[in-house]
């Protein structure tokens, strides 16, 4: 089981559902909503060499490849990470098996159900062609970057952020800032096991991340990000 049974008690979702009716934008941060050890498993995984492979987003274009990145000004890069391979890792052993197992446990039926519950409203990929393409691990170092943009695409009802840094250190960067209302941004630091979800068509919801720390060498900001949608 991946999930926390007290987290996710009747009890807990009422609560969860309160908490969004006085956020901005509407948002909550769980710690320790899912098993730590199966977590630390797979954190291990991540910080391996392998499956990494350089990801690049414009404001004007997805997936941006090499030639065209170098192209793009400055001004409209928004996304320079490193995303997991699933591909290459499908192949791999029982720790990375485990690693994939996760992703796929938050596209079953059992976790869309339990953020139906949570935002009350259907969750379903019956209708999303790649469903394994909107949930995968990302790390960003020192020199990547996600700037400010929105995650309001047609359909889009919630989006969910897992970090996995084991012992992140105050001062290390990387928080995930939400614009809120505006004049006072909400920082939130990627502490492990720390799940953000929120939607993304609410006020304020636009967000970026703060730089990772340079005087962290080799040092990533790792997590999960996954998008859900209605029919």
């Amino acid at each position: 089981m991946w999930l926390n049974e007290q987290q996710i008690s009747a009890e807990a979702v009422r609560g969860y559902r309160q908490q969004l009716k006085h956020s901005c934008p509407r948002h909550l941060v769980l710690d320790n909503l899912f098993d730590r050890q199966k977590l630390q498993a797979v954190s291990r995984v991540l910080q391996r060499s392998s499956h990494w492979q350089t990801q690049q987003h414009s404001y004007g274009a997805l997936y941006v490849d090499a030639a065209q990145w170098q192209q793009t000004p400055q001004a409209e890069r928004f996304v320079q990470r490193d995303l997991w391979q699933r591909s290459s890792a499908a192949q791999g052993d029982d720790a990375e098996q485990l690693a994939l197992a996760f992703l796929q446990f938050l596209r079953s039926e059992t976790f869309l159900a339990l953020l139906s519950r949570i935002f009350r409203v259907q969750l379903t990929d019956i209708h999303v062609a790649k469903p394994t393409l909107n949930t995968n691990y990302f790390r960003l170092s020192a020199a990547d970057f996600v700037n400010l943009h929105a995650d309001d695409s047609p359909g889009r009802e919630v989006c969910m952020l897992l970090y996995l840094n084991e012992d992140w250190q105050s001062g290390a960067g990387g928080e995930l800032m939400f614009a809120a209302d505006g004049n006072s941004p909400v920082a939130i630091a990627p502490l492990f096991n720390r799940c953000v979800l929120f939607d993304p068509a609410s006020p304020g919801a636009e967000h970026w991340v703060n730089a990772v720390s340079s005087a962290l060498p080799g040092h990533y900001r790792y997590n999960v990000t996954s998008w859900y949608w209605t029919e």
